[in-house]
């Protein structure tokens, strides 16, 4: 990475970072509970994957690095009434855990807030600083 991270660049790069946490976290919820007619076409929950960013002095931060599709396997259920379901009457629900992702929802709202208190606490530190040099 070229150049220094300032406290703004981290947290908001953080922050960034949260929000696509909090996006797949969506995704996967508003998915539970779906079925398809294939275990092939069934959802599968997603996970970002994060790495560390350091600026040339040392300072780090967070970027995504990717997105990965979970490999846990769906939900075989009998439903021959399903419009989706097989031949031999068969759905596919979404593989996502709901309590973990509300769960992981909940964590994911704190270190935003976290992050947006930081910006906060800066900026009023910055302001007092500033009212002090007049």
């Amino acid at each position: 990475m070229n150049g220094n991270l300032s406290l703004f660049d981290i947290s908001g790069r953080a922050m960034s970072a949260q929000l696509v946490r909090l996006n797949t976290t969506a995704s996967n919820l508003a998915n539970a509970g779906t079925v398809s007619g294939s275990e092939a076409g069934a959802y599968r929950a997603m996970k970002p994957v994060f790495r560390t960013v350091m600026d040339q002095s040392g300072r780090a931060t967070v970027a995504v690095d990717r997105v990965t599709v979970s490999q846990m396997a769906p939900s075989k259920r009998h439903d021959p009434t399903n419009p989706l379901a097989d031949a031999e009457g068969n759905v596919w629900e979404a593989a996502v855990d709901s309590a973990a992702e509300l769960v992981e929802m909940v964590e994911t709202a704190r270190q935003y807030q976290n992050n947006v208190q930081v910006l906060e606490t800066a900026k009023g530190l910055i302001n007092e600083t500033l009212r002090m040099g007049q």
